[in-house]
């Protein structure tokens, strides 16, 4: 394909490696420089991928000379790093796709949102549980009313590890289910409250928003306008792996479980009916016995594709045309980090209730 976009990648650590690849052979796509401060990690690049001798290879983004066909830059490193690398990037004239989470701060996010739109270049975040197609699927489920009246959503995402040295479990984890949760309500929500538990990291980097270290558990509600809450259990030092979400309605319950192979989008069918005693009138019937019904288990098809891979193309897209995302924009990022800046703002209170 002509006219490729020349896209840069900077931080080649667990995930950047995968935007590597994932540029690397798209189509649309020309992989033009990785930068990494590990220059051993560059060389185990260049000998995974076997990269063209054009493709650059440099520890320092400031001491790269702009090349000349690069069009956008893919950034994959710490979140502590994001507004500056970012903030250069968007003046240097380059589309930015950014990591989750956007930035720690919210004035950042928005400082980035106001500086892509004055330079008229795209930002988009990498939340890629948007992309998945179970998650869109999910969206679709949900307004169509089929579960009716909706009532909670509970989500769970525990694993051992990876531990992160520059935010914690909840910055980590959290912001995946929070991004689901939205897009299927169609709403944001105006309550926090969050408590953990800090094991192994008592000291962070960013006292700021961590004084009382990086918290390896934590527990989280969040409410929104509607009425709907949803409970989070996210923890990074749990053998017991899940990846697990799912919202009740008064007809059935949609789950998403990522584990599942065979069968990762499901409705589980089924009410409660009432029963009445036969000795009283219509006027007077007052149900005190519930009987469930209508029970059985949907499997949801799904459209086969990596999510990441959806991601990418999405970027692209957004790059040619120079269209701000409708599914993954800086803005619909930086509402994520006031979320999630409410629920730090619980934590550090040992779980008083935040209004955002």
């Amino acid at each position: 394909m002509t006219n490729r976009i020349g896209i840069a990648v900077i931080g080649a650590g667990r995930w950047g490696v995968h935007l590597v690849r994932n540029f690397l052979e798209h189509p649309q796509a020309r992989l033009v420089a990785v930068i990494d401060p590990d220059p051993e990690r560059l060389a185990a690049l260049r000998q995974r991928f076997n990269f063209d001798e054009q493709v650059i290879l440099a520890t320092d983004w400031s001491a790269l000379p702009p090349p000349p066909e690069l069009a956008a830059v893919a950034i994959a490193t710490p979140a502590t790093t994001h507004y500056a690398l970012i903030t250069t990037a968007l003046k240097q004239g380059y589309h930015v796709l950014a990591e989750k989470p956007l930035t720690l701060a919210l004035s950042e996010s928005q400082q980035l949102c106001r500086l892509a739109a004055m330079q008229q270049r795209q930002l988009v975040v990498d939340h890629t549980y948007l992309f998945h197609p179970a998650v869109e699927r999910g969206r679709e489920v949900v307004h169509s009313g089929v579960l009716g009246e909706l009532k909670y959503g509970y989500a769970a995402r525990t694993h051992l590890g990876p531990v992160r040295p520059d935010v914690d479990a909840l910055w980590d984890l959290a912001i995946h289910d929070i991004a689901i949760f939205n897009t299927w309500l169609g709403e944001t929500p105006t309550q926090v409250q969050a408590q953990g538990q800090v094991w192994l990291q008592t000291r962070s980097p960013n006292q700021d928003y961590f004084p009382q270290g990086l918290a390896d558990l934590v527990w989280v509600t969040l409410v929104y306008p509607s009425g709907f809450q949803a409970s989070l259990h996210l923890c990074w030092l749990n053998p017991d792996k899940q990846r697990r979400l799912g919202v009740v309605g008064s007809q059935g319950t949609l789950v998403f479980d990522e584990l599942a192979i065979e069968a990762p989008l499901t409705i589980q069918h089924g009410q409660l009916q009432p029963l009445a005693s036969n000795q009283l009138s219509p006027a007077e019937l007052a149900p005190t016995y519930y009987t469930p019904i209508e029970q059985r288990r949907e499997i949801l098809s799904l459209e086969p594709g990596e999510p990441l891979h959806q991601v990418c193309t999405h970027f692209l897209d957004c790059v040619r045309h120079n269209i701000a995302s409708p599914i993954s924009s800086g803005l619909v990022g930086a509402e994520l980090v006031r979320v999630l800046n409410g629920l730090t703002e619980s934590l550090n209170q040992s779980g008083q209730l935040v209004l955002l």
